[in-house]
């Protein structure tokens, strides 16, 4: 049950491995570790500390299984890439990589190199020979060297036993003495250090599970490195609606609150006109209140409206005190008019940008800010400019 349960979180974290959440998966193979120890589980979380900062996060990742291919599996690969066409010099790349003698060369490393190095040369390496990428006959058996290689060298445990008994373990040089070291190496190359994790987990933990479909441009700024990957047009058109989708609805809610202070003010505003009389003014003109009359006020000028009877109830201090609050009403509706004005600004250049759409940008930039030049205007009034 115990070893059950372990499988069954191994397994989870995979998924998770592939989905590039790579603190999940930790925690679900530490788990699992404490359940029932395992070598998958341990390689696995060793390759994910090492190489954890590598990986992107978040992404869509294609499903693919994990397991070790059989010698059908490769058989059929190995048609299926003759059938492909390749380059010359993606064949000359395996045949390299088939002459190699040791880990060392396959990477393209010296013997002291250190972690740094080891990763630099793994990523160039596995994108060059990926399966998907490669259609060179023997590409995916010279990818499966390049991830043993890089599994066995990142491990210190691993390379130190390498370094010290170079293409033949201890126990086989014992039992073997007389094999020609020709010999040897063809029989433990990949089998006495094959490492304990997969090519296709390793290169799933490096590149946050993302297994490129198209074309690879890596470039380097400042010693970093980048990847970046050409998505088939429809993988592409299916994410970028899916992403607008969810854009959508993110602008949805986002507007929501933006008008939430809007319409609390609306629904305060006619509450107290339910519980009171009619105003005796309105910024706007209302005939069903009788608010007809059009005036300014003495001071910043302000447009407002009022019934007829209104000269007769305000006078002198009454008609100056009503018109402040008038002034000061103007000012606050300008100014959330100015600041609706500036977000559908900003957001209609960030639709623009995003998709990368000139007329929503050329839209953006011509949008004029009525409100907010009036609410300019009036601040300079008030200074008396």
């Amino acid at each position: 049950m115990e070893k059950e349960e372990s499988d069954r979180l191994i397994e989870k974290a995979k998924q998770c491995l592939r989905s590039g959440k790579r603190e999940k998966a930790l925690q679900l193979l530490q788990e699992a570790q404490k359940v029932y120890p395992s070598t998958r589980a341990r390689a696995l979380i060793d390759a994910i500390v090492r190489n954890g900062s590598a990986a992107g996060e978040g992404g869509r990742v294609p499903e693919f299984h994990s397991r070790r291919p059989s010698d059908e599996d490769d058989a059929l690969s190995g048609r299926e890439a003759e059938a492909k066409s390749y380059t010359e010099e993606q064949r000359q790349g395996v045949l390299r990589i088939k002459k190699c003698k040791d880990f060392y060369e396959i990477l393209g490393v010296t013997k002291d190199a250190s972690d740094e190095d080891l990763k630099k040369a793994y990523r160039k390496l596995a994108l060059k020979f990926h399966p998907d990428k490669n259609c060179a006959p023997g590409a995916t058996d010279a990818f499966k060297a390049i991830g043993n290689a890089y599994a066995v060298l990142s491990s210190p445990e691993k390379r130190k036993q390498y370094d010290q008994y170079g293409e033949e373990p201890p126990m086989e040089s014992t039992a073997h003495p007389t094999h020609p070291a020709h010999h040897r190496h063809h029989r433990n190359f990949y089998r006495d250090f094959e490492a304990d994790i997969s090519p296709e987990e390793l290169f799933n933990i490096f590149f946050g599970g993302r297994f490129p479909t198209g074309n690879i441009h890596m470039y380097t700024n400042r010693g970093a490195t980048y990847t970046h990957y050409y998505q088939p047009p429809r993988r592409r058109m299916n994410e970028r609606r899916e992403e607008e989708v969810e854009h959508q609805s993110q602008n949805t809610f986002t507007a929501f609150l933006q008008l939430l202070p809007v319409l609390v003010l609306i629904l305060i505003s006619v509450v107290t006109q339910l519980m009171a009389s009619n105003p005796p003014y309105s910024l706007f003109y209302k005939p069903s209140l009788g608010l007809v009359v059009s005036r300014e006020t003495q001071h910043l000028g302000v447009p407002y409206y009022v019934d007829k009877s209104f000269e007769k109830e305000y006078k002198g201090a009454a008609l100056r005190e009503l018109e402040k609050s008038i002034e000061s009403d103007y000012i606050d509706y300008l100014q959330t008019s100015c600041w609706k004005e500036k977000q559908q600004k900003s957001d209609l250049a960030n639709l623009g940008q995003l998709y990368r759409d000139e007329r929503l940008k050329q839209k953006a930039e011509s949008m004029k800010l009525d409100n907010c030049d009036k609410l300019y205007r009036l601040a300079g009034r008030q200074r008396g400019e």
